[in-house]
């Protein structure tokens, strides 16, 4: 039986791109930085040279991020003029983000390690890294992106979606046994965690490893049945496994709890090769 590609690359493959989890992690991380970001950068040594007090500061701020969503041109030329007048990390931050926003991806990314290694950041360079490796994320560079993810775990080595982003890095590079490594450690860190007990399935999968899979998806399905990626999981090892029924279950169930979307897509292209596998 020919092998389907794996389950993460089908669904999770937009965590890679522009599209649906990968760039809503960005915007997560670009959201609740924002304070803590400038308040820290205002603090920083040389940073209070500036003509500006620090509550202007953190306004100027703030409003350059907001521009950097609605107008990123625009922006772009207020964080370069604001740069230039010595803006220091904040400025390059909200240059970076409006990059970001123009999908000029290599370029944000290059600013955040940049802004990640420069003096005076302090605990917000895991941060700063994570925003980088989302960047080469976006911009399709598994390789620099898993550079950036692995900076920030050597800062900030207890967090689960540090781990889970590293790992779509490795899967966008095919390293299933690094997949499957850094999955570990984000279970260990937050076990009962669905979307990293399917994630991690279908990297066993991927590995050939289907009892382990089989059991990863069984356990996501257990902490909650009603997943349907989970069941779209569990129906592409059961396919792989030569179960044409448990595949079919599966596939029809998730279809049916999915609705529309790339897990219901997911799960008619299943179906589809289940029915194609049958006619050989």
């Amino acid at each position: 039986m020919r092998r389907a590609a794996p389950f993460y690359s089908r669904i999770y493959r937009r965590i890679c791109f522009i599209d649906g989890v990968m760039i809503d992690r960005l915007l997560f991380l670009r959201s609740t930085a924002l304070s803590a970001f400038a308040l820290a950068m205002l603090a920083a040594p040389g940073y209070a040279a500036t003509s500006l007090n620090n509550a202007d500061a953190k306004l100027r701020y703030e409003h350059c991020l907001s521009l950097a969503n609605l107008n990123p041109v625009a922006a772009l030329g207020v964080a370069a003029e604001w740069s230039k007048a010595k803006g220091g990390g904040p400025a390059e931050h909200c240059m970076a983000m409006a990059l970001v926003e123009l999908k000029r991806y290599p370029e944000a990314a290059t600013r955040l390690d940049a802004l990640g290694r420069a003096p005076g950041m302090g605990n917000l360079r895991s941060t700063i890294f994570d925003e980088a490796g989302n960047a080469w994320m976006l911009a399709g560079n598994a390789v620099k992106a898993a550079a950036s993810f692995s900076a920030a775990l050597a800062l900030s080595g207890n967090d689960a979606d540090l781990y889970a982003d590293l790992a779509r890095a490795q899967a966008m590079q095919k390293s299933w046994g690094e997949v499957e490594s850094d999955l570990n450690a984000a279970l260990a860190l937050q076990p009962g965690r669905v979307d990293l007990l399917v994630l991690r399935a279908s990297a066993l999968e991927a590995q050939g490893k289907l009892k382990a899979a089989r059991d990863d998806a069984d356990a996501a399905l257990k902490i909650k049945p009603n997943s349907a990626e989970a069941l779209v999981q569990r129906g592409e090892i059961a396919r792989n496994a030569g179960d044409v029924a448990g595949a079919q279950r599966d596939f029809e169930t998730a279809l049916k709890i999915a609705g529309g979307g790339e897990t219901a897509d997911a799960a008619r292209l299943g179906l589809a090769e289940l029915d194609a596998d049958t006619r050989k």
